[in-house]
């Protein structure tokens, strides 16, 4: 059994006296994992980073098997390592990737979206409102898109201001009535309303955390979100 595919380390960690274990976000292929022969040497070791773009040669007995890795660089993404945010912005990613993808399924929308965002992350660029847009993205990726394009109790497109927190439907404020403090603020980064303020991305980076929490609730088996999300959502606090 093999492959080639090209992808996003998420994951790196020791494997015996010299290899390492890698996760890879790959384009074809799912987050796979593979063993690196000689991934913690000198040589391979500064390749093997969370983030950088690798063309990754997959090989196994059966299929079934974690199998090998031989591993070519492609973008290292080294940039963003001097930048606290940028850096708790793509373990964020890396973790939610790792939680919320089964291994070996394939996802190209949403492949496509993340390697743009971790190019923004290495670059320093106004990265923020599109992670939140990310985490949206990610949420239908998993089946639970959220549908903001109308009120679901009046029908209406116009002053969509909350969230349900059940259904993950926008309704407005005509339509919230007394409910309202029942329900999600809706910010209008969102609604892809323009950067968001640093007040809109927690309101926004909170409704995405309500249903990413819900939908991974059997994957999480009763635990928190990712810590690296938590710090990343912590750092944009302290920003505003």
């Amino acid at each position: 059994m093999e492959w080639q595919d090209e992808g996003a380390l998420l994951s790196v960690r020791p494997h015996g006296e010299s290899a390492a274990i890698i996760e890879v976000f790959t384009a074809e292929h799912g987050r796979h994992a593979g063993v690196v022969r000689g991934g913690t040497s000198r040589r391979i070791a500064p390749i093997l980073q969370p983030g950088a773009q690798v063309q990754v040669a997959w090989r196994a007995r059966l299929d079934g098997h974690i199998g090998a890795f031989t591993v070519e660089p492609l973008k290292a993404r080294t940039a963003l390592l001097g930048d606290r945010l940028a850096l708790a912005g793509l373990s964020s990613v890396c973790a939610m990737l790792r939680v919320a993808l089964a291994e070996r399924d394939p996802h190209p929308v949403l492949w496509r979206a993340t390697m743009p965002l971790l190019d923004a992350l290495d670059r320093g660029a106004d990265w923020v409102p599109d992670y939140l847009r990310w985490e949206l993205l990610l949420l239908e990726d998993m089946g639970f898109g959220l549908d903001l394009a109308r009120c679901a109790v009046t029908g209406a497109r116009d002053d969509l201001a909350f969230v349900s927190p059940r259904t993950g439907r926008a309704v407005s404020r005509a339509g919230a009535g007394d409910w309202a403090a029942r329900l999600l603020p809706l910010p209008q980064v969102l609604l892809g309303q323009g950067g968001g303020t640093a007040a809109e991305i927690a309101e926004g980076l909170a409704v995405t955390g309500h249903f990413l929490t819900r939908e991974l609730g059997p994957m999480l088996n009763g635990r928190p979100l990712p810590e690296a999300r938590a710090r990343l959502v912590a750092l944009l606090s302290r920003q505003e």
